[in-house]
């Protein structure tokens, strides 16, 4: 990493709050909850996030559901509205499915599953993690810059508002 690349993800490429609409999301099991409350804690504690031609940050980030897309209001740290993007969830939608299905397996198998199926269930779980990760970089490609990391937690979140639908 050059130095300018990394003057820029701990200075002004960043998300220092994230708050996810609760209109758009309903409360659920107490394991959905717990990722939830991790992949916030874990995308403010350490993110690149860059909305492309805005300027500096760091950055707000409020995410809902408006007719079944996916909003990402962005503003400033103090407020200030920056840019709004509205994405179709459609190319996410087969992905969301899939993992929510993996999901309900695994929380299933920890409950009476040997390590080793329990490991193969999680395994596919973040293989189909990553592939919605991917999925969601690829819809914020020109719009909004994030690394590998930050779109796993995004995707969680996207996750947990999609639960709704």
């Amino acid at each position: 990493m050059t130095s300018s690349q990394q003057a820029v993800r701990t200075n002004a490429a960043r998300l220092v709050a994230v708050e996810l609409d609760e209109d758009s999301i309903v409360r659920s099991t107490p394991d959905i909850e717990h990722e939830r409350a991790v992949a916030i804690y874990d995308l403010i504690d350490e993110n690149e996030f860059a909305p492309e031609g805005v300027g500096e940050g760091p950055f707000r980030l409020r995410l809902s559901l408006v007719e079944k897309r996916l909003v990402f209001a962005i503003s400033q740290e103090n407020g200030e509205p920056v840019v709004t993007h509205v994405l179709s969830l459609t190319p996410l939608r087969k992905v969301v499915k899939d993992y929510f299905m993996i999901c309900e397996s695994y929380f299933e198998a920890i409950k009476s599953a040997t390590p080793s199926q329990i490991e193969a269930i999680d395994m596919g779980r973040r293989g189909v993690h990553n592939e919605g990760s991917q999925i969601l970089m690829e819809r914020l490609e020109g719009k909004v810059r994030v690394d590998m990391q930050t779109a796993r937690r995004l995707f969680t979140l996207v996750c947990a508002l999609h639960w709704k639908g």
